[in-house]
């Protein structure tokens, strides 16, 4: 079943915010293999995938039906130890192709005071099927 169009503008925040830990940034770091002590730049894909889960939630898309197509951030200001962040991901974009949607996205990615930190952008393909 395709995605429906009118969900061009809704707006998906994450449900929760995330604090930037040592401990959350060494374990993502070794996982991606990133060296050195600082924050990895791709460290805000935790709380925008948070972000997306809320999406795919609400709207019932098995995340098993999306192939992740393209993810690129956007800094105003590194990442620290210490940061509380919250995220809101917004549905851009939506055209089908060959019985996909191409959905795109943009996350905006805040710190406690509400200043943007960074903003994720994501292409998501979805294979159709029962949402």
């Amino acid at each position: 079943m395709p995605v429906d169009p009118s969900l061009v503008g809704r707006e998906f925040p994450a449900p929760a915010p995330l604090t930037v830990t040592p401990d959350r940034v060494a374990a993502f770091a070794a996982a991606v293999g990133h060296p050195g002590e600082s924050v990895p730049p791709t460290f805000p894909i935790v709380l925008a995938f948070d972000a997306m889960q809320a999406f795919l939630d609400a709207e019932r898309i098995d995340l098993h039906r999306i192939v992740h197509g393209e993810q690129r951030f956007a800094y105003v200001r590194p990442l620290a130890a210490g940061d509380e962040l919250s995220a809101t991901l917004t549905v851009t974009g939506l055209r089908q192709i060959g019985g996909a949607d191409i959905i795109a996205t943009t996350s905006e990615i805040t710190d406690a005071t509400g200043a943007v930190v960074c903003t994720g952008k994501a292409t998501l393909v979805h294979s159709g099927g029962a949402a």
